[in-house]
């Protein structure tokens, strides 16, 4: 699974971090509500697993701090209004 660019893709984080690869993302609507949304494409081998599973992994690191909410969605998601 990669991350990939896209139409409104604003921002790039790790772009300069070797021990990641870049992640483009679009920081959108309130500033408050911090929204940033990424994409990201399977290969033909994760879409075979997925198919048989049903099922996807998420992985978040914390660093400590509360766990921020997230959301997994297979289309682009409109922005919160608030």
């Amino acid at each position: 699974m990669e991350p990939i660019e896209f139409e409104g893709a604003n921002v790039v984080y790790g772009a300069k971090q070797e021990e990641y690869k870049p992640l483009p993302a679009e920081k959108r609507g309130n500033p408050e509500m911090g929204e940033v949304l990424t994409c990201w494409k399977l290969t033909p081998e994760e879409l075979k697993a997925i198919k048989k599973t049903g099922q996807i992994w998420l992985s978040c690191l914390t660093f400590g701090q509360p766990l921020q909410p997230v959301y997994l969605s297979v289309e682009k998601p409109e922005e919160y209004a608030s």
